[in-house]
Parts: C-alpha cells; sequence; structure tokens
C-alpha cells in the first residue's frame, strides 16, 4: 500500500513538452508546489502552487541554481530534437546532476527509453526504434550514466512508444516488462508514474519499464 502523499516541490524540466505538461498537471492536481522550467514565460495558465522560470539554455547553471532553492525533486522530461543530431538530454543533466549535489537535492526522475543500454537487445521493438528515432535514443543513451554514476537518488524511466492516450491509471511497471513492437504506454500514465515515484519512490537507483 502506498503511503499517504506528502505534499512534495517538485522542479520539472522540459515542463513544456508533451509529457512535461501532463508532469505538471498531474503533480497540481496531487497538491504538490511545482517548478516549470520554461523557455518563454507564459506558457502555462497561472495557478495555485505553480511558478514559472525562464531556463533558455541549459547551459544556464545560475538559473537552474536559484530554480532549486527549497525543492524536493527533480523530473526531467525532457525528450531532445524531434529530428537530427541532439544532445538536449545529456546537456542539461551534465549540468542538472552536480548542481542539484551541491544544493542537496536528491531525488530525481528522468525519462529516458527503451531500448537504450543494455535494453537495445536487437528486438525488433529496439531496432525499429533505432531507425525511427536514432539521434534521439543515443541522446537518452549518453545521458543516462551521467545520472547514473551520481550519489543522487535517480530512477530512470525507460518507456516504450509515448501515445497520447487518456490516463488509464492501470499501466504496468517492471525492470523486466516485455516490450513488442506494439506495446506503449500513454504520456498520461507515464506523468502519473513520474510523480508517483516522487510521492513514494519504489524505484530507486533501478531503470523501470511502464507499459499499458
Amino acid at each position: 500500500m502506498r503511503q499517504p502523499v506528502t505534499q512534495q516541490r517538485v522542479l520539472v524540466l522540459g515542463a513544456t513538452g508533451a509529457t512535461g505538461r501532463l508532469v505538471v498537471s498531474t503533480a497540481l492536481r496531487r497538491g504538490h508546489h511545482v517548478t516549470a522550467l520554461v523557455r518563454r514565460p507564459g506558457s502555462f495558465a497561472p495557478a495555485r502552487r505553480l511558478r514559472e522560470v525562464q531556463w533558455h539554455d541549459v547551459r544556464d547553471v545560475a538559473t537552474l541554481s536559484a530554480a532549486l532553492t527549497g525543492v524536493d525533486a527533480v523530473v526531467s522530461a525532457l525528450g531532445g530534437a524531434a529530428r537530427g543530431p541532439t544532445s538536449v538530454c545529456t546537456d542539461a543533466m551534465s549540468v542538472t546532476v552536480p548542481v542539484m549535489q551541491r544544493a542537496g537535492v536528491a531525488r530525481l526522475v528522468v525519462v529516458s527509453a527503451h531500448g537504450v543500454a543494455e535494453s537495445r537487445d536487437r528486438s525488433p521493438y529496439a531496432l525499429a526504434v533505432w531507425a525511427g528515432v536514432g539521434d534521439r535514443m543515443r541522446d537518452k543513451e549518453r545521458m543516462e550514466p551521467v545520472v547514473t554514476s551520481s550519489r543522487l537518488r535517480w530512477t530512470v524511466a525507460r518507456p516504450p512508444r509515448l501515445t497520447d492516450a487518456p490516463a488509464t491509471g492501470t499501466y504496468r511497471v517492471g525492470a523486466d516488462l516485455p516490450v513488442h513492437l506494439w506495446t506503449s504506454v500513454g504520456r498520461a500514465d507515464l506523468a502519473d508514474f513520474l510523480v508517483r515515484e516522487v510521492e513514494d519512490p519504489r524505484h530507486v537507483h533501478a531503470y523501470p519499464r511502464i507499459a499499458r
């Protein structure tokens, strides 16, 4: 049984992306305070317990350090550029991890992807995803060691294909869930998992898969 929810102060990276927006709305709905890092002010409608901080460059250490003041946990929903070479996830974590360690903020939940590192298993799914979005997968693969070599209490979520399906609340989580070509999870369910990992960490120093 999960513990009663304790109000948290959560910093969200990639807050304006398709998954990030759902992380923000889910955390707010569950009573948490959210700081959303955004490129442009006014990216969200005003809401109680929501604060926007403009962070137009992931190398901006000063802004990130200030935004971390009083924060309990960081969730990164960064995804990277849709096409072409990208390093946004790796670059962001290369800055975020040391800043968190200096600030004494220990909890970090990061979205990666099934098919990177040891989960790149030559299965039809892994072959297909690398053929389709190899640049983004390469960025996630470089990002993971930056996170996992740290002293933080990290969780690296590895979802399969993401969809815009509505939340079900009945998704599955596990280190060894089978992933097939047709396996997917809705971003709303992924966001729910990420917020629940902040509230009640169950996968610290682990790479959980999430699937419907």
